[in-house]
């Protein structure tokens, strides 16, 4: 553990309290949970170390937000201190059908005692779980929104499968928003199944052309039309590989890590938003700089930063 400056001055994010020490009653305005899931990755990963190393890497940061006379929006958010943010560890051993009831437990118990949960991944097979433990008898009305370089509609049960389970287990695939989809990264038939389920795909490409926010926007219009949860996945490969190296399926031409940490935002800031994961981060595969982690830990403040403007 690298050993960081003190000044009393300017504190420090992370080291949040534990769920179980609120007290009977309260509500935590956003809860992390650990679901370091890795064991049916489709490419070999050491994910399973990256929610340790996200909450060292909140440490690096300060909760404070910086004026900005440019965004008059900006006044209204406050720093993230001054919200109740806990964390309630992490799940163990969450892999196989075990492993995800056990995640799905404890993603249930976190959305009981918070406004929103906070997954940290992991590969993406976490996603499945943490949705389903949120949202509990509301699937019929729930939403999903990704920020993928992949559909992850593969056959058989692996981090490349999420959104294909999800939809299998009773999701409507017309409530399924996939940004960030990115050519020679996917397969023509992933591409045939994703239009055959009615899901709308925003192709890397079209995010050129438009702001973030703006499309993500829309994605809650859709996710959220029948008036349920919506989970948001933020699969960090959806990036550039430049800022994403510790992501094992990155690729060059990727979004930037502005408009991930500006969705990150829109998405805590979304009342029908219950719950986000982080997945795909290789925290023992990143640049020595450990940029991929960094970004992953700012995207944690972002969405509490956006639950705060709530």
């Amino acid at each position: 553990m690298v050993t960081l400056s003190h000044d009393p001055l300017w504190p420090r994010a992370g080291d949040w309290p534990a769920l179980a020490d609120l007290e009977a009653g309260e509500t935590a305005d956003l809860v992390l949970l650990g679901a370091p899931t890795w064991r049916t990755s489709l490419s070999p990963t050491g994910a399973h170390a990256t929610p340790a190393a996200i909450r060292e890497a909140l440490r690096r940061y300060s909760p404070a937000l910086m004026p900005d006379r440019g965004s008059p929006s900006r006044e209204e958010a406050e720093d993230v201190d001054v919200l109740t943010l806990v964390d309630a560890g992490d799940v163990e051993e969450p892999d196989g059908p075990d492993g995800e009831a056990r995640v799905r437990a404890a993603a249930a118990t976190a959305s009981e005692r918070s406004t929103v949960v906070m997954a940290l991944g992991g590969d993406n097979s976490l996603t499945m779980p943490v949705a389903l433990g949120v949202w509990g008898d509301r699937l019929g009305t729930a939403g999903l929104i990704t920020l993928d370089a992949h559909y992850d509609l593969r056959d058989g049960v692996s981090n490349g499968s999420p959104v294909r389970r999800l939809i299998e287990a009773g999701l409507d695939g017309r409530r399924v928003v996939q940004l960030g989809i990115a050519d020679f990264a996917n397969s023509r038939h992933y591409a045939d199944r994703a239009e055959e389920l009615g899901i709308t795909v925003v192709h890397r490409d079209e995010l050129h052309r438009r702001p973030i926010t703006d499309v993500f926007a829309e994605a809650l219009e859709i996710a959220g039309a029948a008036g349920g949860p919506v989970h948001v996945d933020l699969d960090v490969d959806v990036c550039d590989r430049s800022v994403a190296p510790g992501c094992p399926a990155s690729v060059p031409g990727g979004i930037s890590a502005w408009e991930l940490r500006a969705a990150s935002r829109a998405a805590g800031a979304a009342p029908a938003v219950e719950s986000v994961d982080l997945a795909e981060v290789d925290a023992t595969a990143d640049a020595p700089d450990g940029r991929t982690v960094r970004l992953a830990a700012l995207c944690v403040l972002e969405v509490a930063t956006g639950v705060g403007l709530r």
